[in-house]
């Protein structure tokens, strides 16, 4: 299916996963419009990860709250990332994820009413399935979701589905699996390990380590919500895996390799609800001619030279200014 793309607005863009999108956008060669992000710039934000599209035309920031309304009558498609994601967090503080992840796509979704000419893609995730003992879930897998940050996602993805049906707009959503990769927020899995290494510290791992992930290198996930807005049937969701589950001490052993150091684990207490497995079904999303492009060997070894360059980098900053 065919869909104007020539005024996108990307929710959320200077986070790791809205900037990779952005980039990606601005890259194709087909993509000749114009891309507005709408950031409210929190802790997990990150400009330089658009330091390379900030002075193109095309492109501009502005800096708001998605729960304080934005107007989509100058939008033909809106990509939306912003959410609060960090499971420890959502446990901590569940109220900012309601604030953020409902009332924020409820937002968004009420301004659409006015401009249903207006797609509206919906960027979730994994966990609202819950955790799968055995198999895959496919898109029609109930919702199980473990945390408040899966409660919430779920509730903006039922959300969007009954704006849609209710009241016609059009929309697409997708479920990730976990992504990883350069400019990511130090408190997620995979950076904080690096940094660890890189200090020589011991990594604290949850529980026995056992619990399996399937890791996405984020530029692929981005080419998927690209596909899904050029090809993707409107009402549809499409999950997005790279189909590379791993166990976190699998993980860990693979980074430790790079850095040829022995590993130094840290088994902490495990959190609440801690899924066990995740593992997604991409069938769906793969009939619309999208595969992966980046391996894990070769995605971690981009996301650990990255990490080690930026320590050299502030390493080098701090001896100029001494």
């Amino acid at each position: 299916m065919s869909r104007c793309l020539n005024r996108v607005l990307v929710t959320g863009g200077a986070g790791f996963m809205g900037s990779a999108f952005i980039r990606l956008l601005l890259a194709d060669p087909d993509f000749y419009g114009t891309v507005c992000n709408l950031d409210a710039l929190t802790y997990a934000a990150d400009l330089a990860n658009l330091a390379e599209v900030e002075n193109d035309p095309r492109y501009r920031l502005v800096r708001s709250d998605i729960c304080d309304g934005i107007s989509l009558q100058n939008f033909d498609v809106v990509v939306h990332f912003a959410a609060e994601s960090h499971v420890d967090r959502s446990i901590e503080c569940p109220r900012n994820f309601i604030e953020t992840n409902i009332i924020g796509t409820y937002t968004l979704l009420e301004e659409l009413k006015r401009f249903p000419h207006c797609h509206f893609h919906h960027v979730s995730t994994d966990e609202v399935y819950g955790s799968i003992s055995e198999g895959v879930a496919d898109e029609k897998t109930p919702y199980a979701p473990s945390s408040p940050y899966a409660a919430s996602k779920s509730a903006s993805d039922h959300l969007v589905r009954s704006f849609a049906k209710t009241y016609g707009l059009k929309v697409t959503l997708s479920h990730a699996t976990n992504n990883y990769g350069p400019g990511q927020h130090p408190e997620k899995f995979i950076p904080r390990m690096i940094q660890c290494l890189m200090e020589k510290k011991p990594l604290p791992i949850y529980g026995t380590g056992s619990n399996v992930r399937d890791w996405i290198y984020v530029e692929d996930h981005a080419r998927a919500i690209l596909t899904i807005l050029k090809r993707g049937m409107d009402g549809e969701a499409y999950n997005v895996s790279a189909h590379n589950p791993m166990r976190n001490l699998d993980v860990v052993e693979s980074l430790a390799q790079h850095f040829n150091e022995p590993v130094k684990l840290e088994f902490v207490p495990d959190r609440p609800g801690h899924d066990m497995r995740y593992a997604l079904d991409a069938s769906k999303l793969k009939a619309l001619g999208w595969k992966t492009e980046v391996s894990f060997d070769e995605g971690i070894e981009r996301t650990i030279n990255y990490y080690m360059e930026k320590a050299d980098a502030s390493k080098n900053c701090l001896c100029h200014t001494c």
